[in-house]
């Protein structure tokens, strides 16, 4: 790998995190060589129970309840991590996940969700 991998290996969800102001992310390492992308994933890979085990150690970490909490997601690996939240909001999801959430935004932006709370 080059000298660049470190800092290109979670290359898009921190520039997400520096854009938009988050606190938090979490995703899968991709390898790189010779400033490329390989296609392998770097240690575990980054499914269901490792976004419930973040959720829930965010939750820790702000000393907050399940309670006061949100979870969004679209696909199946994300249901473990809406389990553990307050609401659970199902986005531009695909059935399985809009069957399971509390609710789903399906034709706005994510920027829907404050109005949950208005």
């Amino acid at each position: 790998m080059t000298a660049l991998a470190p800092t290109l290996q979670a290359f898009f969800t921190e520039r997400l995190k520096i854009r938009l102001g988050l606190d938090y992310t979490i995703s899968n390492r991709l390898e790189i060589e010779n400033g490329r992308l390989t296609g392998k994933v770097l240690g575990d890979i980054v499914g269901a129970e490792a976004k419930a085990a973040k959720f829930r150690s965010v939750l820790e970490e702000l000393k907050t309840s399940k309670q006061n909490s949100v979870a969004i997601g679209d696909g199946a690996n994300d249901l473990k991590m809406m389990a553990e939240a307050g609401l659970s909001v199902a986005f531009h999801a695909k059935p399985v996940v809009r069957a399971q959430a509390d609710c789903a935004i399906n034709w706005c932006g994510l920027d829907a969700v404050v109005n949950l709370f208005e």
